[in-house]
């Protein structure tokens, strides 16, 4: 199948929107355009919208939320980046009905495997569900790096598991060694109906932060550093391998979250300032384009994904992420005025409309 079974989460919700459309072949990724106007409905491409109808949670009622994504919780004084949606140019986003998502996903289950993102994602996710139906018992739990979040009445589980590389970190008398040519995880990740991968962000950490010693791939080639994005690369190719060869389509549906921006560079997103972050800021960039341009390991992981045989959907929410300077948590998340966190999202916020677009493409194709 090659590249032409690349498709992402936009192109599914596409055919939705665009009755009677055709596809059309750009380059190696298929795009739906409808026919014979030639514009197509692309869910990645927009802008954000005041709207006062959101958020579309609250995060009092979501009593499991996590302390380091609570931003009105942990004081934050300004409430307007809770009130913009997502607007794609072409097409409306459905709003994410959690009611009908557990009706059509009774007795089947969705893995989130990554890093602290994935969290972020989950965790959006399970308040999306629980505000749908208040009245529902969950529960949740935690073993190891597993964490589970199951609605018993429908028999729905959304797990996470923290994976930040993907590949294997084994431990070794010479220390903690990245195996950047092996998962060893992959036997659990296919026993679940969607799967939602991603990674980035550990990729650049070093010092304390770094954990591991070492760098090993194929028979001898063991080094305690190389550079980070060739390293990044030749993960996803193993991840990528791993897909192709274990994943049935039929069985399990898998995306890639893209790669979510952090905003530590006021440059990036239009503003002279030589130095300064996300702390203060309170409104989105506005208008589709992002002045800071392609996040380079975006580019790297949609080249990966277009050497796979197996079909991939990109969840590609890097743009539409970096417009949103405004959605971190800055000094109102974990560690208070101590950290300064322009990486994650406030909940609610940006990871809200990651999952409006998962449910687009689960249930409108």
């Amino acid at each position: 199948m090659g590249a032409s079974s690349i498709f992402s989460a936009a192109l599914i919700f596409s055919l939705l929107c665009q009755i009677g459309g055709r596809v059309v072949s750009q380059g190696t990724i298929k795009h739906v355009n409808s026919a014979g106007s030639g514009s197509g409905c692309d869910l990645f491409l927009g802008e954000w919208v005041y709207d006062k109808s959101y958020p579309l949670y609250n995060s009092v009622e979501c009593p499991f939320i996590w302390k380091e994504f609570d931003c009105q919780k942990n004081g934050r004084p300004d409430n307007e980046y809770l009130n913009y949606r997502w607007q794609p140019t072409s097409c409306k986003l459905p709003t994410l009905d959690g009611k009908s998502f557990l009706e059509k996903f009774r007795g089947k289950r969705i893995l989130f495997v990554g890093d602290s993102l994935s969290i972020n994602q989950w965790q959006s996710l399970t308040c999306l569900l629980h505000k749908s139906v208040p009245q529902a018992n969950y529960t949740s739990n935690r073993v190891g790096s597993v964490s589970t979040f199951k609605f018993p009445a429908y028999d729905v589980s959304i797990v996470l598991s923290r994976n930040a590389f993907l590949v294997d970190i084994v431990h070794e008398s010479s220390g903690r060694v990245l195996m950047l040519d092996s998962i060893q995880n992959g036997s659990y990740w296919r026993t679940f109906n969607v799967l939602v991968f991603n990674t980035w962000h550990w990729w650049l950490h070093t010092g304390r932060k770094q954990p591991w010693e070492e760098v090993r791939y194929g028979v001898n080639n063991v080094h305690q550093d190389i550079d980070r994005m060739m390293a990044y690369e030749k993960a996803l190719k193993t991840w990528a391998g791993w897909v192709d060869s274990s994943v049935d389509p039929g069985k399990t549906k898998v995306f890639f979250q893209g790669v979510s921006p952090d905003h530590m560079s006021p440059r990036e997103w239009g503003d002279d300032a030589k130095s300064g972050n996300c702390f203060g800021q309170r409104a989105p960039v506005m208008g589709a384009q992002y002045p800071g341009g392609s996040h380079p390991a975006q580019v790297v992981l949609e080249n990966v994904l277009r050497t796979m045989s197996k079909p991939v959907h990109l969840l590609n929410i890097t743009t539409l992420s970096q417009l949103r300077k405004d959605g971190h948590p800055s000094v109102y998340g974990f560690g208070g005025h101590r950290n300064m966190d322009c990486t994650h999202w406030c909940l609610p916020g940006v990871p809200d409309s990651w999952n409006q677009i998962l449910f687009a493409a689960l249930f409108h194709s």
